[in-house]
């Protein structure tokens, strides 16, 4: 069984987002501030790390080289991005711990950063107290995909066949455990009944399954679906974020196709060892804080699907808190046994 991290199938639909250059550089350190006219001062550190733990081309990837190549861009300074794939993300998160906890290397997260505690019986590391939360940058909607020949209308017809035939209802996943598998858990859960999930190894596999037509769903991250959708390729049964999605106003929510009460985001953030000194980690989150807020990233950020909304260490350490105690009651309702 595969424990794989939520990532966008394919690299070159986010990799044309980023600037000249950023597919292979890298990243600087943390700035202190912002200098005269607004412009972000040079920062403190000679050279910087973000550490993934997925491969290139899904969004927690293409975000933090976004960040990193804006800050090199600006402060000419090595810095590399690693990704450090294997074992749902926790290689990744214990090379960060791994590493000098001076606010050079940060570990760039998704949701599956919060299943681990549900999935791992001992994942090698506490998720909530090793990891200092450094800022969230921000968070995106998905979209439940079915096959274009499904036999059912929209999301209330198939979910009431899946009631009249118990055990018949199938589900795509990027593995037992992935962020997609906790969302499809939550969907049946919430809407009564009962969904076999059929783990593949990536997000990729798992829409391709569900586009030959030998599962009823997938729920994928909005960036990594809208395509298939638009080229007919699966058909839209619902976005999961609370309002309809501008670019697809024909597609109804979960709640209006269903399912009230159901909503799903994948969310994204920066977090450093929680060895790392409180004014560094405060330093870091308004520096990476400033970068986020510049025009150009927010717009490439929303051209893959992410709302930035950056805040506070403390905001992005309650969401974490807040995910772990949600996977870990999905996890139950579902009979996920922890690994």
């Amino acid at each position: 069984m595969h424990l794989l991290a939520e990532h966008v199938s394919s690299r070159r639909a986010l990799l044309r987002w980023l600037p000249a250059g950023a597919a292979c550089a890298a990243l600087p350190s943390w700035a202190q501030g912002q200098g005269a006219g607004g412009e972000l001062a040079a920062p403190a550190l000679s050279s910087y790390r973000f550490i993934v733990g997925f491969g290139a081309g899904g969004v927690p990837d293409a975000a933090a080289r976004l960040i990193a190549a804006t800050m090199s861009e600006r402060w000419k300074l090595p810095a590399i991005v690693e990704n450090k794939t294997g074992v749902g993300g926790t290689l990744a998160a214990k090379a960060v711990l791994a590493s000098p906890a001076d606010g050079s290397t940060l570990l760039s997260v998704s949701p599956a950063h919060a299943t681990a505690p549900a999935v791992f019986a001992n994942p090698g590391y506490d998720t909530l107290r090793d990891f200092a939360p450094v800022t969230m940058i921000g968070d995106g909607p998905a979209l439940v995909v079915a096959p274009k020949n499904l036999p059912a209308a929209n999301l209330a017809e198939m979910l009431a066949q899946a009631r009249s035939r118990p055990g018949s209802m199938s589900y795509s996943s990027a593995g037992v455990g992935s962020s997609s598998h906790f969302a499809a858990a939550l969907l049946c859960q919430q809407a009564g009944v009962e969904g076999v999930n059929i783990p593949y190894k990536s997000v990729g596999e798992a829409m391709t399954e569900t586009i030959a037509g030998r599962v009823q769903f997938h729920i994928a991250p909005y960036v990594s679906a809208m395509g298939m959708v638009k080229d007919g390729r699966v058909r839209a049964l619902a976005v999961t974020s609370p309002r309809r999605i501008a670019e697809m106003p024909d597609v109804p929510t979960t709640a209006e196709a269903g399912v009230p009460g159901y909503e799903w985001s994948f969310w994204y953030g920066l977090l450093a060892s929680a060895r790392t000194p409180a004014a560094v980690v405060a330093q870091l989150n308004k520096d990476i804080t400033g970068i986020l807020s510049l025009p150009q990233v927010k717009k490439q950020l929303e051209a893959m699907g992410v709302n930035v909304s950056a805040g506070t260490s403390s905001e992005f350490g309650r969401l974490i808190e807040a995910e772990v105690a949600k996977y870990k009651r999905i996890a139950k309702a579902a009979g996920m046994a922890p690994l």
